[in-house]
């Protein structure tokens, strides 16, 4: 494996996207129930929270269903949460009782980490608001898998709702 490769490789998600919304809007879009349960799926599919308690320490418990494959339920704690700057959170593969599963019995490729951690920073910009979304997991694994093209729609979708005066 060449060097270029194995930077290729180990270059985690990193995506930006500006919104043309204030960022109390888009803090709300990511902190309240309500509003991620209209757009935190990718396109074509559904999300349910089973838990959501938004504050340092906080989990939540949720399940994507996807047409193509069935449920992915997945767990996160809630590490760090200043307003309405910084969301960070760790997140795995969980059953629906909230149980750690690993990638690998959830139905997934065995390579998925055990737990990511995701990292969202909103900074007002140009009269928007500028979205940089860390996670803790190789792009290219994560486009392989599908992780990656998911948060662009479900971006896609977030951007909608903004641009229509909700989250």
């Amino acid at each position: 494996m060449t060097e270029a490769n194995r930077a290729e490789e180990a270059r985690e998600v990193l995506i930006t996207r500006s919104f043309k919304a204030p960022r109390r809007l888009v803090w709300q879009a990511w902190s309240d129930v309500e509003y991620l349960k209209h757009w935190h799926a990718p396109e074509g599919c559904e999300i349910e929270f089973k838990r959501f308690d938004f504050r340092e320490g906080g989990e939540f418990l949720s399940c994507i269903r996807v047409p193509a494959f069935g449920e992915c339920w997945c767990i996160g704690t809630y590490l760090e949460i200043v307003e309405p700057e910084r969301i960070v959170y760790k997140m795995a593969m969980a059953d629906p009782d909230g149980n750690r599963v690993s990638s690998e019995s959830a139905g997934h490729v065995a390579e998925w980490p055990e737990e990511t951690v995701v990292t969202l920073t909103l900074e007002e910009r140009d009269g928007g608001t500028l979205l940089t979304l860390h996670q803790t997991v190789s792009e290219e694994l994560a486009k392989r898998t599908g992780a990656y093209p998911s948060w662009l729609s479900m971006l896609d979708q977030l951007a909608a709702r903004l641009a229509a005066g909700s989250a």
